[in-house]
């Protein structure tokens, strides 16, 4: 498969890994009753101030392969540094990041060339959070789209591109190009993990049915028997369809025919499938029964217009939700809840890495009022403006804005705390982190599953759990170096096939541990980093 190359890429192609992992800190909960609340919410629900980049690589723990869609509105390069959030490739906090990762080349790289090193790394780690059924959404304009969907199919294969949306953005023709080109749409990327994925669908219209002369089959709707071929394409569909109770005959349209055979088009006028014109000048035409629907959806349009707003709609409710904001052009929330409606179940996960104004988090909400479904949201926004735009609004659609009314819901804020790992090479555990922090990641890192402490049964308290027949034990103190010995060994209760046991030193003989199924691994040096 042809690769795309671009000065810097080998600098950023494996950078997720090197990304240092920080821990999330609790800043405060937002609930509909007691609006902000010092304690977590726990409902799921988060909203993420901090670099995003870092941020992705700190959700790994609780939701790696978890995320059912993923929805981002990353940075359109256009060019204009003046855009408060879509183009700002020359932000500080990217081109400081550029200069560390890609070193002194980066002040020779062109905007695409640092855009395409920022969107890398962290195109790698959303493919690492996303489910095996889940999809990434990517909303773009052309002066990147090329180069997008070529590193997407490097890192998704290209039989994980889906679809490209068309989503026509602007409502009134714009005259001011030179070219005198109105550009009015822009594009919705989509990549699947896996065969797995795919739209819901959109409902099937049921008014159009109806059932006039009560026929006991049920609701059914009017539908053509044309065909598509002439008399000499297909002679077999050219013949005369003649009405069995006045007589009336019909002759077949010369250039088009009737849809079904002779003998086939008898049995469904047997079977009264076919009704007859009551007037003049009509054509015989199929009941088509409701109950034969294969389906309850048809396919969902790769063109979204008019029925999920334009930029100017989503400017409007960003707006009058939060009036002193600075988002020109947020997208409408209508467009990405009809996205997310597609791929997701009434308990997915939606994450959304660029957050800007916290559209996702609106969509999610009001989708979840709409069907009553308990969707979670994980918002990341690495500006200032989180606390002030991003999750403010969150709060006001809550609790209701203007006259719309509250949709309810709750939400936990954090911030970007400190890293696990510190020293020049990162060779030791952070002592500033919370125990319970370290030991959420060294299980995660065991069994590349969340840590739940709530389902450890009584043992020291140095147990992680157990999963597929092996015991994991963290035996770590701040304060004081720890040991693996035959003391240790008796203070352990949980029976299992195996035992990964951290410490700092282990004065077990090799051949005992061999012999017990015991793993020894030293603090801080085989705690793994991603």
């Amino acid at each position: 498969m042809p690769t795309l190359n671009w000065i810097g890429k080998e600098k950023v192609i494996n950078h997720h890994r090197d990304v240092p992992f920080k821990i999330l800190e609790h800043k405060y909960g937002f609930n509909e009753t007691d609006g902000e609340v010092k304690e977590a919410v726990n409902s799921g629900n988060k909203i993420i101030h901090g670099d995003n980049l870092e941020a992705l690589k700190s959700l790994l723990p609780e939701y790696e392969g978890k995320i059912k869609c993923i929805y981002i509105d990353p940075p359109y390069n256009t060019g204009n540094e003046n855009w408060i959030y879509n183009d700002n490739v020359n932000h500080p906090k990217i081109k400081k990041w550029l200069g560390k990762v890609v070193g002194g080349e980066s002040d020779d790289l062109s905007r695409h060339d640092k855009w395409l090193c920022m969107m890398y790394p962290r195109l790698k780690l959303l493919h690492k959070l996303l489910s095996s059924e889940g999809a990434l959404l990517i909303s773009i304009d052309e002066i990147e789209l090329f180069y997008l969907k070529n590193i997407c199919d490097e890192i998704f294969g290209s039989s994980g591109f889906k679809a490209n949306l068309i989503w026509k953005s602007r409502q009134i023709v714009d005259s001011r190009n030179q070219s005198m080109i109105s550009n009015d749409h822009e594009y919705v990327l989509v990549y699947g993990k896996s065969s797995k994925f795919k739209f819901r669908g959109k409902y099937s219209s049921k008014e159009k049915y109806s059932n006039p002369d009560k026929d006991i089959r049920g609701p059914w709707m009017s539908n053509s028997i044309l065909g598509l071929a002439n008399a000499e394409q297909r002679p077999n569909l050219h013949y005369s369809v003649i009405d069995p109770e006045t007589g009336i005959e019909y002759p077949c349209p010369p250039n088009t025919g009737w849809r079904y055979s002779k003998e086939t088009m008898q049995k469904k006028i047997e079977e009264k499938r076919i009704f007859f014109p009551s007037k003049k000048g009509g054509r015989p035409r199929e009941k088509k029964y409701q109950y034969e629907l294969a389906s309850e959806f048809t396919g969902f349009s790769s063109i979204l217009s008019e029925e999920v707003g334009y930029t100017m709609h989503g400017t409007r409710t960003v707006r009058e939700i939060v009036p002193d904001s600075k988002f020109p052009f947020p997208k409408p929330y209508e467009l990405v809840q009809t996205i997310i409606e597609q791929i997701t179940d009434v308990d997915s996960v939606i994450l959304d890495s660029f957050a800007g104004s916290g559209t996702t988090a609106h969509a999610v909400l009001n989708l979840n009022r709409k069907d009553n479904g308990n969707r979670k949201f994980v918002l990341i926004e690495m500006e200032d403006y989180a606390n002030s735009v991003t999750a403010e609004r969150a709060k006001k659609v809550i609790k209701g804005y203007s006259s719309n009314e509250g949709t309810g819901g709750n939400f936990d804020y954090y911030e970007l705390g400190k890293p696990l790992f510190v020293g020049e090479n990162s060779e030791y555990l952070n002592e500033e982190v919370d125990t319970e922090k370290i030991r959420e990641y060294v299980w995660y890192s065991e069994t590349r599953t969340a840590f739940d402490p709530l389902s450890i049964k009584k043992d020291t308290q140095y147990l992680l759990g157990k999963k597929d027949g092996t015991a994991y034990y963290f035996i770590y103190e701040k304060n004081a170096l720890t040991t693996l010995d035959y003391d240790t060994l008796a203070s352990i209760k949980t029976k299992a096939g195996q035992y990964v046991i951290y410490a700092d030193n282990c004065l077990l003989p090799k051949d005992f541990m061999l012999k017990k199924n015991i793993v020894f691994k030293k603090i801080p040096r085989d705690v793994t980093r991603f």
